[in-house]
């Protein structure tokens, strides 16, 4: 009985060693606009693969796509702006062509202020309005297309002496959040996060700037994981879309699946 009974741990042993050694972990670089939807797509995908392990890094994306070539441990990389993966193509960096996974938009936000009754040129003029927050335009998306959009009203002059930069759309948003600044340009998608949209917002006309067509890139260093791939494929799927739809991003119909 006793020699049975070793038998059964050791096999139990070997099956979780098995199922251990099974289990693929990675890691995704992503762009800060998708703090909330991300969180909440990892969350249904890991339901559904419970196996995996997906941590996920969040910053500006220009920022990101110097670590990865810079040699940072991503797998997958989703950017503001489909323009670093192709950076990272041309450099010989990716294992799948770049793919628009969403098309982003930009908000007046402020935790303080109706920001439904500002438009861009009420930034430079209203005396409330001290400081206005942006995400830093040299390597931020989002603050590449606060920047357009303010330019294109004839305010960008005018309101510059008011400007607060954040390291990303996150950290502009939370500049805002402190008192740091009266009022931002942030994503549609962090405004309609439950605790931030209590907070009316004012929707920029996308005509006013660039298109933010948003791409993601499997790394090199994710080619030869199943679950990158698969994590991958998961955003093509209605539940990914459905939790990006409802934070406000546009799925181009071609990547539609359903």
């Amino acid at each position: 009985m006793k020699t049975l009974a070793l038998k059964t741990i050791g096999l139990a042993l070997s099956m979780f060693c098995l199922s251990a050694s099974q289990a693929e972990s990675i890691t995704i670089a992503a762009a800060s606009d998708l703090r909330f939807a991300l969180d909440e797509v990892v969350e249904i995908y890991l339901e559904q693969h419970p196996g995996h392990e997906v941590q996920v890094i969040y910053g500006s994306s220009g920022k990101m796509t110097t670590q990865i070539i810079n040699g940072a441990p991503y797998d997958l990389f989703f950017s503001a702006d489909i323009s670093f993966p192709q950076r990272l193509q041309a450099a010989g960096l990716t294992a799948t062509d770049p793919a628009v996974y969403a098309i982003g938009r930009i908000v007046i936000w402020s935790n303080t202020l109706d920001a439904s009754k500002l438009r861009l040129e009420d930034l430079a003029t209203d005396p409330r309005i001290r400081r206005v927050a942006i995400a830093q335009p040299a390597h931020a998306p989002y603050g590449m297309r606060a920047r357009e959009a303010l330019q294109a009203a004839g305010v960008w002059e005018a309101l510059h002496s008011k400007l607060v930069f954040g390291e990303n759309i996150a950290h502009a948003v939370q500049m805002v959040e402190s008192g740091a600044a009266n009022a931002g340009i942030i994503a549609l998608s962090l405004a309609l996060f439950p605790e931030l949209s209590r907070h009316p917002h004012h929707l920029i006309d996308e005509s006013l700037h660039e298109p933010l067509t948003q791409g993601f890139v499997l790394t090199r260093r994710g080619a030869d994981k199943p679950a990158a791939r698969a994590f991958a494929r998961f955003m093509g799927t209605e539940a990914a879309h459905t939790i990006m739809q409802r934070y406000g991003f546009v799925i181009p119909q071609p990547l539609r699946s359903d």
